[in-house]
């Protein structure tokens, strides 16, 4: 299972939080600019990784039998 976290601006994504990696990533030059500064700050990439654990562990049970 992994979360993924897309951010976009006028339809172009310029950022991605990966939670396989445990870091954003961007994908053009403002999105560098954002995931270096989101990648230094400790409290953001915690809230991020645990949101794997709190949103797809808890409903992987439930799409699994909808499937």
């Amino acid at each position: 299972i992994e979360f993924i976290r897309s951010c976009y601006y006028n339809k172009v994504e310029y950022a991605r939080f990966s939670s396989s990696l445990g870091k954003f990533v961007g994908l053009t030059q403002f999105g560098l600019k954002q995931a270096d500064y989101w990648n230094n700050d400790p409290s953001i990439l915690a809230k991020w990784r645990a949101e794997k654990e709190r949103y797809c562990l808890n409903n992987i049970g439930i799409d699994y039998q909808a499937a």
